[in-house]
């Protein structure tokens, strides 16, 4: 196992970083994230994160099919080939410090403040990220911001109502890489998403395992991912930005076909004394 960046106290962490100034608290978050990143690649390189990496490429395949655009973001620890699934050519990988970075063109900047125009991106991915970013909230405002209005949004985390979730209510084990950070349910991201004006549009779950052993992606895992019960300890959430629909104030409204009304022209009204007297001469020649 590898020990992870965040095992301080909390509440000790909160007033230390109170005290920090802006740029402090800078540092001090992209020291965080760096030792994760370097955790979570080491972890991926093992048998376990192996194996966890073959179960989101079976969730993300059929997904990428449906994603098109000309640039993607991977928000996550990298060292995996996620983004190359996708029909998506230009893929832009992060990192915390240029130390991680694993080509040129990497992005290294804060997660609060990314390096990108407003809705410049067509694809992007949280992976396993919103569980240790400092500023979660921020992190889903800046990833809304740089998506297009038709791009998807997706994320990749850790499922707590699982066998991976028991695992965690030993207190020992949330400062281990994969353990560590807050775990999040469905419910929650979905009023997190809410309050940046994305809807969720489905949730997939894999990772089916009994606690303590190791997913070997038997009949268990195909079980829980023909029915997609809620109990994997994986989950991808695919969400799109909530655009409601504006009538322009110009906009012509369509002709609509009246019988006997002719739209668009006068039209010849005649009063009930004219319509009354017609009857009356048609009465007087009848009867001659």
């Amino acid at each position: 196992m590898w020990k992870g960046p965040f095992g301080v106290n909390e509440s000790g962490a909160d007033k230390a970083s109170a005290s920090l100034t802006a740029e402090e608290r800078q540092r001090q978050h992209a020291r965080q994230l760096s030792a994760h990143v370097r955790a979570m690649r080491a972890f991926f390189e093992g048998p376990d994160g192996q194996d966890i990496l073959t179960a989101e490429r079976e969730m993300l395949m059929p997904l990428f099919e449906r994603c098109f655009g000309f640039h993607s973001l991977n928000l996550g620890p990298g060292g995996n080939d996620l983004l190359s699934l996708s029909a998506i050519r230009h893929a832009i990988q992060w990192s915390p410090e240029a130390a991680l970075a694993e080509s040129p063109s990497t992005l290294i900047c804060p997660l609060t403040q990314l390096a990108l125009p407003d809705e410049s991106m067509d694809l992007v991915m949280l992976h396993h990220l919103l569980e240790v970013a400092p500023e979660p909230h921020r992190l889903l405002r800046e990833a809304a911001r740089v998506l297009r209005s038709s791009g998807c949004l997706v994320i990749v985390a850790w499922q707590p109502l699982s066998g991976e979730g028991l695992l965690r209510l030993d207190p020992r084990r949330r400062h281990i890489t994969p353990w560590e950070g807050s775990w999040r349910t469905p419910a929650a991201l979905r009023d997190w998403l809410a309050f940046v004006d994305f809807e969720i549009e489905r949730i997939d779950y894999a990772g089916f395992h009994l606690p303590g052993l190791r997913l070997r992606h038997g009949w268990l895992e195909r079980m829980g991912r023909r029915y997609n019960l809620p109990l994997g300890s994986l989950m991808l959430i695919r969400a799109r930005r909530n655009v409601g629909y504006v009538q322009p104030l110009n906009a012509k409204r369509p002709r609509v076909a009246i019988p006997g009304v002719s739209i668009g022209q006068a039209t010849r009204v005649h009063s009930r004394e004219g319509h009354m007297k017609r009857e009356s001469r048609k009465e007087l020649s009848e009867r001659r």
